[in-house]
């Protein structure tokens, strides 16, 4: 690689870029739209500017924009969020790949390709841009929207479909049919490695975090929150996955800790940066060539996605229990095809069964469904005032009940409930168990032998291997507590049903397990096995360690929501000591610490602040809240609660208009013209006229807090929380 030509190519299109970014902000365009422009301005396509020397050098800085912007996405959309919207994000994908599937092959067959380009054609169409939405969603300040959580939760299971995809795919260009067992191993791995990760992850990083807290600056936390994105997305590809599913995984179990706002604000500018480039690489290859050759083709592909997905993608929220309103602003915002396209269209062209020209097509299809993105996001609205004006009322109705029964379901019963507590340990300790039998197949048996006789040495392997898998093996048995709001005579016989299903389980391991050494015989010593275990049970000791590590394991996974509310931070008695952030909306923000009366309206008290990488321990009365500081409480548990909506009020977002620069800390530098100088925070009424907070000043070298009384001068540098646009009348 020829690091000079590397260099220059970075250089000229990120000056090529800003150029274009800043154009698109004055005309109020989507950035990510300025940055597909600027690529293709940089392109050889384009003859009126020179062009980058090698192209394989942006796709190298493009492949890091992939894997830092999965990572982003991973700390905004933990695995709790997944499980939570599992369901509704599984079912809707389904019905958007396989409709589009169908959809992508028909029009195959319509456009005279065969029927291998055809069923690949439609596996291109299926799957829209995680990057390209997320990206979307950011500049348009929507991610905090329900209709963006479940967005993203459909993306993410669409990452996990399209790895099963590659396996149908192949099998069907190799075999022209599926083989059953290859997807099924493809299905066990991608399972077997997603609950490994997600096991280690949130058992070990959280508490190695927190080992290390007092060292954890920005610069520290930015190399070691990078250095752990990059590891797990090689170690992803070791396991035959993509870097960018590894990376997501270990942005969603970095999301579970009290450290993911942080990681998320020191990752930022590298996430900007190589997000750009990656964007800038999806406008070089835009061909005007390709564009005027396969015109109509190229259109109504692009329809077929728009239409498709917006049709399929709101069906499939309405099946889930979505509301019309959200469905429809989910299936607008699911337009486009991305990076999975490309990646499909390579691997048919590597098994030479793909025509060539169907690669620059999509790349096309890609490229202008990207462009219009932004566009159909914004018309989601519109188009369901439209639709909720005309559609009819009994239709109406229908969709409302069938939503209501949908939430009703989730209700319960007990049976759903119990497999729900059941279901989660079982899959866990099933895949730890397996994980334990694997190394001692790969690492341990080959060890052995080639130390000990063989008869010995199969025997030492059997027992290592049980006795490592037998606190897993009692935990898997043992049984779970009664759900709340259900008594031991509701779930007697679920119980009883599961309990007997995890033995079996159990059972199975240790029968594979003795396997592996002995061929004959092994009825008795599966015997003795089994009675081990169930002695086993009745140790006392042994169920309070178990206890132990689920516990250890739940704390680490609700680190957050434990840091937030306070719960398992006992300080003194019945004190606990919580975190919470100041919302914008909070009646005490701008306030003194006391005029507040927090003490006597919530009987808690307030002892420290965080106010970005300032540290305020023991704030005095006169010391003003601000939106965004992070407030130590200490009070008791229903003290907390009381307090917490209040203090984490926010002001509700002002539709699909609304950016996420609206509530920014930002700062302006006051000259001799700005109509602040010579007035107050309070004559200004900055409140009123702009809806902007004044944080602090500094003037010189001095720090000033904000004061009612404090006066504004020529060359003061004024903090404020507000729209940075609006705020920039000002200077």
């Amino acid at each position: 690689m020829n690091v000079e030509s590397l260099i220059t190519d970075l250089a000229f299109i990120l000056l090529l870029g800003a150029v274009v970014t800043v154009v698109f902000k004055w005309i109020r365009q989507p950035v990510v739209l300025g940055y597909i422009v600027a690529g293709f301005l940089a392109s050889p396509h384009f003859k009126y500017l020179p062009s980058v020397t090698t192209e394989s050098n942006i796709e190298f800085w493009a492949q890091i924009g992939i894997v830092v912007l999965l990572f982003s996405l991973g700390l905004e959309f933990s695995f709790k969020k997944l499980m939570r919207s599992g369901g509704s994000a599984a079912v809707t994908a389904l019905i958007i790949v396989t409709g589009m599937m169908a959809a992508g092959y028909a029009v195959g067959r319509m456009l005279d390709f065969n029927f291998i380009n055809s069923i690949f054609l439609g596996g291109m169409l299926s799957m829209s841009s995680t990057t390209i939405i997320l990206k979307a969603f950011t500049d348009m300040g929507l991610r905090q929207k329900k209709f963006a959580s479940l967005v993203l939760a459909v993306l993410v299971v669409e990452d996990l479909f399209a790895v099963l995809m590659m396996v149908v795919l192949s099998s069907i260009a190799v075999n022209n049919s599926v083989e059953g067992s290859a997807l099924l191993l493809s299905v066990g791995k991608l399972v077997f490695f997603l609950v490994m990760w997600f096991l280690v992850g949130v058992y070990v990083l959280p508490s190695l975090l927190g080992g290390i807290r007092r060292f954890l600056n920005g610069e520290t936390l930015l190399v070691v929150s990078m250095g752990l994105c990059l590891g797990m997305a090689v170690f992803s590809v070791y396991c035959g996955f993509s870097m960018a599913l590894g990376a997501f995984v270990m942005g969603s179990i970095l999301a579970g800790t009290s450290y993911a706002e942080r990681i998320e604000h020191v990752v930022m500018p590298v996430k900007d940066l190589f997000g750009a480039v990656f964007f800038i690489s999806v406008g070089m290859m835009v061909q005007p060539a390709v564009l005027s050759q396969y015109f109509w083709p190229i259109l109504l592909l692009s329809a077929v996605v728009v239409a498709g997905m917006i049709v399929f993608g709101t069906f499939g929220m309405l099946v889930t229990g979505q509301s019309l309103k959200v469905a429809m602003q989910s299936g607008f915002s699911l337009t486009q095809i991305g990076e999975f396209a490309f990646i499909i269209a390579t691997l048919g062209l590597s098994l030479h069964v793909l025509e060539p020209s169907l690669y620059p097509i999509v790349v096309a299809v890609s490229v202008i469904t990207t462009f219009t993105t932004p566009y159909f996001i914004k018309m989601s609205m519109p188009a369901y005032a439209m639709v909720e004006r005309h559609l009819p009322r009994r239709l109406h109705f229908l969709i409302d009940r069938y939503r209501k029964e949908a939430d009703k379901s989730q209700a319960s019963h007990p049976w759903r409930r119990i497999l729900r507590r059941y279901a989660w340990r079982t899959v866990l300790y099933s895949i730890v168990l397996l994980a334990i039998v694997l190394l001692s197949k790969s690492y341990l048996a080959p060890y052995v032998r080639n130390l000990l006789p063989d008869g010995l040495g199969r025997f030492a392997v059997v027992a290592a291997t049980l006795l490592g898998m037998s606190p897993f093996l009692v935990a898997l048995m043992l049984p779970v507590g009664t759900a709340k709001g259900l008594s031991r005579r509701q779930t007697v016989v679920p119980r009883i049903v599961l309990t007997l299903f995890r033995m079996g389980i159990a059972i199975a391991f240790v029968v594979h397990t003795i396997s592996m050494g002995y061929s004959t015989g092994t009825g008795l010593m599966v015997v003795a096995a089994v009675i081990l275990l169930v002695l086993m049970l009745f140790s006392r000791r042994m169920r309070r360690s178990l206890h132990r590590i689920e516990n250890k394991f739940m704390d680490n996974l609700n680190e957050r929501e434990l840091r937030r509310s306070g719960r398992k931070n006992a300080v003194v008695h019945d004190l606990h000591q919580a975190y919470m952030t100041i919302g914008d909306a909070c009646p005490f923000a701008g306030e003194r610490l006391m005029d507040s009366d927090l003490r006597q309206r919530f009987g808690v008290n307030l002892v420290s602040i965080q106010r970005g990488t300032h540290f305020i321990p023991i704030p005095n009365g006169r010391t003003r809240l601000y939106p965004g500081d992070i407030v130590g409480i200490i009070g008791t548990e229903e003290q907390i609660e009381n307090l917490l909506p209040v203090m984490e009020k926010c002001r509700p977002t002002g539709g699909a208009e609304a950016t996420a620069a609206d509530s920014l800390l930002t700062s302006i530098l006051l000259g001799e013209n700005s109509p602040l100088v010579g007035r107050t925070p309070r004559s200004s009424s900055l409140r009123d006229r702009y809806n902007a907070l004044v944080v602090a000043v500094d003037r010189g070298e001095e720090h000033i807090e904000a004061r009612p009384d404090l006066v504004f001068a020529a060359g003061d540098l004024v903090w404020l929380v507000g729209n940075p646009s609006e705020l920039s009348r000002l200077t």
